[in-house]
């Protein structure tokens, strides 16, 4: 099978996410508890719950469990950031809230924060139950009386997650709320990439979100049912018996492969292959899972992907924990996998939900974002609350081990593969095939220097945004300094509040941030607006040795026509232009001759003057002294370059 053709014809990359999970604000601290072994459960006092509206008898059962996952500042939201009044935030759901703000942040992170972007960007994406609604608006007359039920209802329901992004981010792709239960980010993700390779659109966002309020109110253990007896979640494990729920949201970014390469895209990693069925009727029930449909959407994913399973080293599975669903699921892994190899024990599993509990519709995701996290720092991180397989799974004699500790990945010279699966309750299923993303070409720095610039909507946030980028360039060793503040000029969108740094090094962009080392920054406020440009040309006097000399040694741009010039006047010269111009000393004293400075001048203030056309600089106007009105003047179309060039020789 060959994955190189794959990789260009139906590859998609993955160059941006977001997400906020329990313990976990970021992506940053997400894979630092995930490495460590972090399990996000909180033990909720008798006190909490109380105040969570849980009823005091219900205290007293003992079936009641008084644990579960926190995802801090859900109910906290920058509503005028997103152009919200009041009112319409106090009745928009949560889930909504934040999945706006993980939709921001993954458009940032993917560098098409700014101007420049696809036209046609799209929204796939899910959110759980709106329990926000039913806990606190449907019994607040005063608010549905104020804000009308129509209104309640737009900033209530499910249907206008996806739209409500795509309006406010002003996105014009497909946007579509999908709805498969647990499966629901993850087939979203399927989705957005079957639509960029049918060219419904150019880049898409893919995700969920789910968030139970109240936060901190635990649950009823049911026995038989899917839920733990004590809160903790042990996937594949003897002790298994359920999971427990948790909060969170995630986002990718995703661009078809070839276009990501050629626009120098980040890549996180990439998608080979992404498939969604359903089991139909051929099981126990509506809820319960089955082993052919599961096997058929991970062999369909594999035959997508165009990949042997035997070059996979991770799977990400679905791992509710629990006796049944457990050894279906690895059934399901086996029998696909076995329809290539024979070997044993080669693939590391995992499942997210005994870290942070399971996600409902935003599930699916954060596997894949662990995933990709997992493949970019080539470590696996450890499975919790693992100590004794469940007897009915033969892992002795299957494809698949757990990974108990965190484990380096290391690589046979090929790229590191891994897969993911989510699998919802009436039969929904959605596997995806990754791989490692390709090692970044360098880039080719032109500037001995960089512009650093940042900009928020208040000071505050300008200066919580100057610690971050200070701690981001300080903790990642392989970021270049030139990309990051091209990004941060045309991937990011210009606010009022605004801080710049010229800085030639990482180390001195550090110390410029924080203050340090005598180099700092210059903050100012500054309206958006649109401001007239004019480009003024000096007169003959304003020549000096060397001059241009830095910018002919990094700018191409201005070297080109630099050297046209020098080129086309060298023969009436009698000498090469470029040399006067690199001279020191007596030898640069030619300059003071008229007919010589005249010439060099033009040359000089021409090229500079193409070098800010070709950044984009347009001058509204132009104004010229001396030699300068020539330049002007050719600029403006008046006569050609070589003409100029004649008379000012």
């Amino acid at each position: 099978m060959n994955s190189e053709r794959l990789q260009l014809d139906s590859a998609i990359a993955i160059i941006g996410m977001a997400g906020r999970f329990p313990d976990a604000e970021d992506l940053q601290a997400f894979w630092r508890n995930l490495e460590q072994g972090v399990e996000s459960l909180a033990d909720f006092s008798d006190a909490e719950l109380l105040a969570a509206g849980v009823p005091a008898a219900l205290l007293q059962n003992p079936n009641f469990v008084k644990r579960g996952s926190l995802l801090k500042g859900a109910d906290l939201f920058d509503a005028s950031f997103f152009g919200f009044n009041p009112r319409e935030a106090e009745i928009l759901d949560p889930q909504q809230r934040i999945f706006l703000e993980c939709a921001w942040e993954a458009i940032e992170d993917a560098g098409y924060g700014g101007e420049i972007r696809p036209a046609a960007i799209g929204v796939y994406a899910g959110t759980s139950m709106n329990s926000y609604a039913m806990t606190s608006l449907f019994s607040n007359p005063e608010i549905l009386q104020s804000a009308g039920f129509y209104q309640v209802m737009i900033a209530a329901d499910k249907d206008f997650l996806a739209t409500r992004v795509s309006y406010k981010l002003n996105l014009k792709g497909p946007s579509i709320t999908i709805q498969t239960a647990c499966s629901t980010s993850l087939v979203a993700v399927q989705m957005a990439s079957q639509a960029l390779l049918t060219r419904q659109c150019d880049m898409a966002l893919a995700g969920g979100v789910s968030v139970t309020f109240p936060q901190g109110s635990g649950y009823l253990y049911s026995e038989g049912m899917i839920f733990s007896p004590d809160g903790h979640c042990r996937p594949f494990d003897e002790q298994g018996r359920g999971i427990r729920g948790g909060s969170g949201a995630g986002i990718v970014v995703l661009k078809r492969f070839e276009d990501a390469l050629r626009d120098g895209d980040h890549i996180h990693a990439v998608i080979l292959g992404a498939a969604v069925n359903n089991d139909g009727s051929a099981k126990m029930g509506y809820s319960a899972p089955s082993v052919e449909g599961q096997s058929a959407v991970i062999s369909a994913a594999i035959r997508m992907s165009g990949i042997d399973p035997a070059t996979v080293g991770f799977v990400e599975a679905h791992g509710t924990g629990t006796p049944i669903g457990d050894p279906i699921e690895i059934a399901g892994l086996e029998q696909a996998f076995r329809a290539y190899t024979n070997k044993k024990r080669f693939c590391a599993i995992g499942a997210l939900k005994g870290n942070i509990g399971h996600l409902d519709a935003a599930a699916g995701v954060a596997g894949l974002i662990k995933t990709v996290l997992t493949l970019r720092h080539k470590r696996i991180p450890p499975t919790l609350n693992f100590s004794n397989a469940n007897p009915a799974i033969d892992f002795e004699n299957s494809p698949f081990y757990v990974n108990e500790k965190l484990s380096d990945w290391p690589s046979d010279g090929s790229p590191r593969r891994a897969a993911v699966s989510s699998f919802g309750i009436g039969g929904t299923n959605a596997h995806v095939v990754l791989e490692e993303a390709p090692a970044p070409e360098s880039s080719k720095v032109a500037w001995p220097a960089q512009l650093l610039v940042l900009s928020a909507r208040t000071r505050t946030a300008l200066d919580a945004m100057t610690a971050r980028m200070a701690q981001h360039l300080e903790t990642t060793p392989s970021i270049s300094l030139a990309d990051a503040c091209f990004t941060l000029q045309v991937g990011r969108t210009r606010f009022p509040h605004r801080r710049m740094l010229v800085c030639s090094s990482k180390e001195e962009a550090i110390k410029g941030l924080r203050g340090e080392g005598g180099q700092n920054y210059v903050t100012s406020f500054e309206e958006l607006a649109t401001r007239p440009v004019t480009f003024m040309f000096s007169g003959q006097g304003s020549q000096y040795a060397r001059m241009g000399r830095g910018l002919y040694e990094t700018q191409p741009v201005f070297r080109r026509h630099m050297d046209f010039c020098a080129d086309f006047v060298r023969e009436d010269l009698g000498f090469d232009l470029r040399a006067v111009l690199a001279a020191t000393g007596a030898d640069s004293q030619i300059l003071n001759e008229t007919r010589i400075a005249q010439v060099a001048l033009f040359a000089i203030e021409y090229s500079l003057a193409q070098m800010w056309i070709s950044f984009g600089v347009q001058a509204d106007s132009m104004i010229g002294h001396s030699i300068g009105e020539y330049v002007a003047a050719c600029l403006a179309g008046v006569f050609s370059v070589e003409d100029a060039l004649r008379r000012a020789g």
